[in-house]
């Protein structure tokens, strides 16, 4: 049986229990997976007094980063992007993975988008980061709008194949292919009125509450393609229930059963 949830702060929101049942449900197998409320100072004893009955835990904000310092083996990816979403036991230590980078390359390539030379990302924390990788390609830019210059380095990191060019918060979003919104809801919401008349490229918002978020509102509005953040919460936990179950799951067949199931769930 697989015992798992998501932990993070705030977390009722989340739709990832009603996707990852689904899941479940569709694979045949017998299984648990909750909402659980945890902070960054908490994690570390909540991890510890879990006992061997669980299975492993999906991590939301603010999780992505305090988590490094209490799994026992970090996956390759989740050193390259300093964070990660999943935890996973195995016999009596827990390994941390990131399935956010695949699911930012999943989103991407199912909207057709397999060529781009350029890419805007608002934001330089976990999420980016993992966006960052996603995106990482010799020869792409990627541009980099946000307000921690502390961050920098770990961004390079993350993305060690790109040009990053960093850009001040007060800076009007640059023209690319791919612009990702990585930040806390209302966040870059500072970025709809430098929209101009016509947009250029997709827009990938990561978020998928508030639906729409008022970038996402406008970009649309303005006739912009774009990705909403129900796909990249379908994807990255796609590759989340391949590892709690052990069982490859097919992308496109999955894709199009858990975003039905988030749809319905966010009555749209």
């Amino acid at each position: 049986m697989i015992r798992a949830a998501v932990l993070g702060s705030p977390i009722a929101h989340s739709l990832s229990p009603a996707l990852h049942m689904a899941a479940y449900k569709h694979l045949g197998i017998t299984g648990e997976y909750t909402a659980i409320e945890v902070l960054p100072a908490d994690l570390k004893d909540f991890i510890d007094s879990r006992d061997s009955s669980w299975t492993g835990f999906s991590l939301t904000m603010p999780l992505k980063e305090s988590v490094m310092s209490i799994a026992d083996v970090l996956d390759p990816l989740v050193v390259q992007v300093a964070c990660a979403n999943t935890l996973i036991r195995k016999d009596d230590s827990w390994s941390a993975y990131s399935t956010d980078v695949s699911g930012f390359r999943h989103s991407i390539l199912n909207k057709g988008a397999a060529t781009y030379k350029s890419v805007s990302i608002i934001g330089s924390g976990a999420t980016a980061r993992a966006a960052a990788a996603a995106v990482d390609e010799t020869g792409r830019v990627i541009h980099v709008v946000h307000r921690n210059p502390d961050r920098c380095q770990a961004m390079k990191i993350a993305a060690p194949k790109s040009e990053i060019i960093f850009h001040p918060w007060e800076s009007a979003l640059p023209m690319a292919d791919i612009t990702i919104n990585t930040t806390p809801s209302g966040a870059a919401d500072v970025f709809v009125h430098t929209l101009s008349s016509k947009v250029h490229g997709i827009f990938f918002e990561a978020l998928y509450k508030p639906w729409p978020t008022p970038l996402l509102a406008k970009w649309r509005s303005l006739g912009g393609e774009s990705i909403d953040g129900l796909d990249l919460l379908v994807h990255q936990g796609i590759d989340q229930i391949s590892l709690m179950t052990g069982i490859e799951c097919d992308h496109q067949e999955f894709a199009q059963l858990l975003r039905k199931i988030g749809l319905a769930q966010l009555n749209i």
